[in-house]
């Protein structure tokens, strides 16, 4: 094992993740002895990674793939911005596609998420085309990435508008499917929604369109779900009873929606051949220890971040060993993806990340890389995690 120094730049919370930060910060990373088919493993129950984008801003990876490595990460979710003029990366994406490229040849599996504002959402039918062309056009410039999710919270009017509602997304859904699926290689196509803005009535009516539309092809392979809670303290098995919400202890409220949505057309509900639930976004944001303030700027706009170091009172590292544990034990989930690697340095950003602004390590990284471990061994005991299906 050697010690690599390299400039990293910071992935934040969407969609201030679109944009690069100025800071560079000197890290150096620990690069791990991990074996190129232990990295790339996905024969596992869950899939268990990131959100980051901080190795697509970096001329050279191998750094922080060494981190990947050593958490040994399942995954790597990775953003690029479209507007609805592009049927092709510009130049910029090209690089950045590049850099995806090296990160799945040095043993990363990217999921790719291809979105932005809900300005730029492709709602009519040249858009469409566009789009999805243009996420074909992505995936040929990285042919080892096979799982790309199409847009980001529809169910958020951040992302997308309401006036366009689920049924422009329906066929957003559709057209890409075709497009992704009609050449000869391995693709999981992923939707997207999020635990406010009542998800379960924005599912009623994508499956409402699905069915207006005759399809007999699916419109997914997988269903992405970012589960945050009511807030960084919440316990992840909270049921929100008489909310909208739709948070990852609300895992039977959600099955009941996908069946109701699905049931008896050709979109098969995940559980069901082959289909599953990946929460793609999920996280818990800390305070900054006094000895790191100075490396983060603004202040706080989060009531309810927790400590980075344990206290007596609900830490950052066990509200995600309780979340990975817990999806675990969700029969239909298959995929969990922590918000963050490397904290915004903004702190009106987003700082759930398992690394400070600076690159050492919190408390929760050591947790993480152990829940990993244990969801790879495949010996956790269901019976005892809180909020876990039982039978």
């Amino acid at each position: 094992m050697d010690w690599t120094t390299c400039v990293v730049f910071s992935a934040s919370r969407p969609l201030r993740h679109l944009l690069r930060l100025p800071l560079a910060l000197g890290v150096a990373f620990l690069l791990a002895a991990v074996s190129a088919r232990d990295v790339g493993s996905t024969h596992l129950k869950l899939i268990v990674g990131v959100t980051d984008d901080t190795a697509k801003w970096m001329v050279r990876q191998d750094g922080i793939v060494g981190v990947h490595r050593d958490l040994r990460l399942m995954a790597v979710r990775v953003t690029i911005p479209w507007r609805p003029t592009q049927a092709k990366p510009t130049k910029l994406q090209e690089v950045y596609l590049q850099r995806i490229r090296r990160m799945t040849q040095l043993n990363d599996r990217v999921v790719l998420a291809v979105y932005n504002t809900a300005a730029f959402a492709p709602t009519t039918r040249a858009e469409r085309n566009r789009y999805c062309g243009f996420v074909q056009g992505a995936v040929k410039h990285a042919p080892l990435v096979h799982d790309v999710e199409i847009w980001n919270e529809v169910n958020s009017p951040a992302y997308w508008p309401s006036s366009a509602g689920p049924e422009s997304y329906t066929k957003l859904l559709a057209r890409c499917f075709d497009v992704l699926h009609s050449r000869p290689f391995p693709i999981n196509v992923i939707s997207s929604t999020a635990s406010r803005h009542d998800p379960a009535g924005f599912v009623f009516r994508l499956g409402d369109a699905y069915r207006a539309l005759g399809r007999t092809r699916p419109l997914f392979d997988t269903f992405g779900h970012n589960p945050y809670p009511e807030n960084s303290a919440e316990a992840p098995s909270v049921q929100h009873t008489g909310s909208d919400l739709i948070g990852e202890g609300d895992y039977e409220t959600l099955m009941n929606v996908l069946h109701t949505a699905f049931d008896g057309t050709a979109q098969p509900v995940p559980g069901d051949r082959g289909v599953t639930i990946w929460y793609t976004e999920d996280g818990f944001q800390t305070v900054p220890p006094r000895d790191k303030m100075r490396y983060y700027r603004g202040r706080e706009n989060d009531h309810y971040a927790l400590p980075a170091v344990s206290t007596d009172s609900v830490d950052q590292a066990t509200q995600l060993r309780d979340a990975i544990l817990l999806a675990y034990c969700q029969p239909a989930v298959s995929g969990f993806l922590n918000f963050g690697l490397l904290d915004e340095d903004r702190l009106g950003g987003w700082q759930a990340g398992l690394l400070y602004r600076d690159g050492t390590r919190k408390p929760s990284y050591d947790t993480f890389k152990d829940a990993i471990a244990e969801i790879r061994r495949r010996d956790t005991d269901c019976s005892k995690v809180r909020g876990a299906p039982q039978g």
